[in-house]
């Protein structure tokens, strides 16, 4: 009963929430002018932009791949790659991003993927994921202030402000996973406190999962400190996925024959929006990043162009992705778990 509440929360907060993003878009718009706009691109430059939404979603089914196979277990590629869909549909749908993970665990379960297995790996794809958004915002802050300042002055501080929430996640999760010791002490003190000011209710089940999921933590330290050069590529391979899907903007750029714009700096651009939104509690950033783009893309596409430069990119960026990942994650729930595998020990 509570998972089913949950799920119509999230498809009611969901639909709230493209109500109002479609309306805030369109609203004092001609639709009209619009699609003349929109039926003169050239769709062949789209296709390549297609590509990356699928090079997206294949990257992290290559990671879950490789570092099952570091914890000797056996999977076929394709099964990861519906692993990886499984977590983005679910990733699109929610506030947060909050939805993914625990799918992809309930999908990898039936798979016969232990629990504790399937955490750790995910625990390291989602610090690697996030550790590519500080690195591209860590480095526009220190070595990028005159980008900063021709093409974000205006959203300045939601950027920085996405680079510090962003920071501050990855810190934390690192120290979770190398200072388990003071984590739980930092936990439980502040479990303490909220119960204490009587916002959360005392519950002996709270402290038995926070337990529990030291343990998850302690067991990402033991593998991070003995497979070191597997991080390096995990990470190398991350990078590139997550620019694959930044660089479906630029080629939306082409499909309206312009120039001018340098790749790099669309695909930069691009970046910023989710390095600024990824913390934020909106499915697929959505509203947020639709703004964003109608302010920092000015330059690149120009007023005339604007909006039906930010329908595509987002149209490839993020419903491209949730259509791909929700057919395939209808093909998951039919075919995941039907057939018995192997565990090489």
């Amino acid at each position: 009963m509570e998972n089913k509440k949950k799920t119509i929360f999230n498809v009611i907060f969901l639909l709230v929430v493209f109500t109002g993003t479609m309306y805030g878009v369109f609203h004092g718009e001609d639709i009209g002018e619009i699609v003349k706009i929109l039926e003169q691109v050239n769709v062949l430059w789209l296709i390549p932009g297609v590509i990356c939404v699928v090079v997206f979603i294949w990257g992290e089914s290559i990671i879950i791949y490789y570092m099952m196979r570091t914890l000797k277990i056996r999977l076929k590629k394709w099964t990861c790659f519906l692993f990886s869909s499984v977590g983005f549909f679910f990733s699109c749908i929610t506030p947060s991003a909050s939805g993914g993970q625990p799918a992809q665990i309930y999908y990898m379960k039936k798979e016969k993927i232990p629990i504790p297995v399937s955490t750790l790996v995910l625990m390291i794809v989602t610090i690697t994921y996030k550790l590519v958004l500080v690195v591209v915002g860590l480095w526009l802050v220190l070595f990028g202030q005159g980008f900063i300042h021709k093409y974000l002055w205006s959203i300045r501080h939601i950027f920085y402000l996405g680079t510090a929430l962003n920071v501050f996640c990855v810190t934390a999760m690192f120290v979770l996973v190398f200072h388990p010791v003071l984590a739980r002490a930092i936990l439980v003190k502040g479990m303490a406190l909220l119960e204490k000011l009587h916002f959360l209710r005392h519950k002996r089940s709270r402290l038995e999962k926070l337990n529990a999921s030291m343990d998850q933590y302690r067991d990402t330290a033991v593998y991070l400190k003995e497979h070191r050069q597997v991080i390096v590529n995990v990470f190398a391979i991350t990078m590139f996925q997550r620019f694959a899907l930044f660089t479906a903007t630029w080629f939306v750029y082409k499909a309206f024959g312009l120039s001018g714009a340098k790749a790099i700096v669309v695909i930069t651009l691009q970046a910023v929006i989710a390095v600024s939104v990824d913390m934020l509690p909106l499915p697929g950033g959505m509203g947020i990043s639709e703004k964003l783009f109608t302010v920092i893309f000015i330059p690149v596409f120009g007023s005339h162009l604007l909006l039906p430069g930010m329908i595509l990119s987002r149209g490839l960026g993020y419903y491209t992705e949730l259509g791909l990942s929700a057919i395939l994650t209808i093909v998951a729930n039919f075919t995941i778990g039907r057939k018995k595998r192997e565990i090489k020990c």
